[in-house]
């Protein structure tokens, strides 16, 4: 398994090493710790945005071309994406290629040249990203679930923004955000894969040593105070329903973490967890139906997400708020819980063969947890799961008036499914 070196060079940037011997690839991962949620009302999708317009050309390469072409000369494959927390932009490719890969990534993240034009031309790409969203509710019901749950905070918002708030950004609005947050102390660098440590933290330094003593800036901390259930409903003319149906949970450092993600599992990850039986196999009520748990730095939530028959959707309702009692009033067996946890372990393994996916774990890591850890630490920690403590967090989660209910489909009565909201 692996194991990560963290080093801090002297203008606070973290370099984050993760060697792999049995691979031929690497992976050059720079994450800055800005995501949606450090954006306000008015420049509300800039993140993403300034994401997309880092490729249309830097002073080295001038434009979206010349830096594709220089990634294809190299056989790379570049990227970048925004959360709602931090945003990253990597470049995987062959060892000997990997000043080349540094050149280009330094350049994405530092040398922009944010051209006004091309500012403009992009506004277009990002309305057709949020139109397609929109039109694929199974997508777009966790934003409503977001919403529900948060609100007009931060977290609550559209990562991608809205059309009306798009249009109105300026080649300074890119300039201001960028120098708020693209600094060393707000940043972390990973080399995962076939790398030489001592080459590649030169690299580091010779291409991200700007000197800038700025620290992070902090978030508005969201608390989620919630006494009574909650409905949010947006009305489409679907044959299938979608909904998004959960409750508020933890942070990525709160001691139960990794006891939501086992109960989440013991629900709806799988074939076999009891919702897809229950639902699909038994009751044949729709095509899909997961549960997970999400955590930002502050808060979490666990959820179950599902598209099931429009004129069904009552009785899958019931189900999953059955089984969420279920939960909280019977331990599960010895036998379902090792096959929730080895379930994880082995989704966590399966999913650490690649240089680029061991580069996301730990850099979700590095900008959002207190502490940096192995994956072997994590399956320890995942193996320590009790079934009193399954229970004991399904009880804390699942009350009755924290739950929330999110639904695209064909209906206009939010009370309906209100008074469904109960144990």
């Amino acid at each position: 398994m692996y194991k990560h070196k963290l080093t801090t060079l002297k203008n606070g940037l973290r370099v984050v090493t993760v060697p792999m011997s049995q691979v031929e690839s690497m992976t050059i991962m720079v994450g800055v710790g800005a995501g949606s949620r450090y954006e306000n009302r008015k420049n509300n999708g800039i993140t993403h945005f300034l994401e997309h317009i880092v490729f249309k050309g830097t002073k080295k390469y001038p434009t979206s071309l010349d830096i594709t072409t220089a990634s294809d000369e190299i056989g790379a494959i570049i990227g970048a994406s925004t959360s709602k927390e931090f945003t990253r932009y990597f470049i995987k490719s062959i060892p000997k290629h990997q000043e080349i890969a540094f050149d280009i990534l330094h350049e994405l993240v530092f040398e922009s040249k944010l051209n006004a034009k091309e500012i403009e031309r992009e506004k277009g790409v990002i309305n057709g990203e949020i139109d397609m969203y929109k039109d694929t509710p199974s997508e777009d019901i966790h934003n409503l679930f977001d919403l529900l749950m948060y609100g007009l905070t931060p977290l609550g918002r559209y990562i991608l923004g809205e059309k009306k708030i798009i249009k109105l950004m300026k080649r300074r609005d890119f300039l201001d955000y960028q120098n708020r947050f693209y600094f060393p102390k707000n940043m972390v660098v990973l080399g995962v894969g076939k790398i030489e440590e001592k080459k590649f933290l030169g690299l580091v330094k010779h291409y991200f040593s700007r000197e800038d003593n700025r620290n992070k800036e902090g978030f508005k901390s969201i608390k989620v105070v919630q006494n009574s259930p909650r409905v949010k409903l947006e009305r489409k003319k679907t044959s299938q329903a979608h909904l998004c149906l959960g409750a508020p949970g933890y942070s990525y450092s709160h001691p139960d973490r990794f006891v939501m993600d086992v109960l989440a599992t013991i629900l709806g990850l799988g074939m076999s967890s009891r919702l897809f039986i229950e639902l699909r196999e038994k009751k044949g009520l729709g095509y899909y139906i997961n549960t997970f748990s999400v955590n930002f730095i502050d808060n979490g939530y666990l959820v179950t997400h599902s598209g099931v028959h429009a004129n069904r959707i009552e009785e899958a309702i019931r189900v999953i708020l059955n089984e969420y009692r279920k939960i909280t009033r019977e331990k599960v067996s010895r036998r379902e819980l090792k096959k929730a946890k080895e379930f994880l372990k082995g989704r966590l393994i399966l999913g650490l063969e690649t240089s680029d996916s061991v580069a996301n774990e730990y850099l979700l890591q590095s900008l959002l947890e207190e502490k940096i850890r192995d994956p072997q630490e994590i399956l320890k920690l995942i193996e320590k799961v009790t079934a009193e403590d399954i229970q004991r967090v399904a009880e804390d989660i699942f009350r009755p008036e924290r739950l929330n209910l999110a639904v695209i489909g064909p209906y206009k009565d939010e009370e309906k499914f209100k008074k469904l909201l109960k144990f």
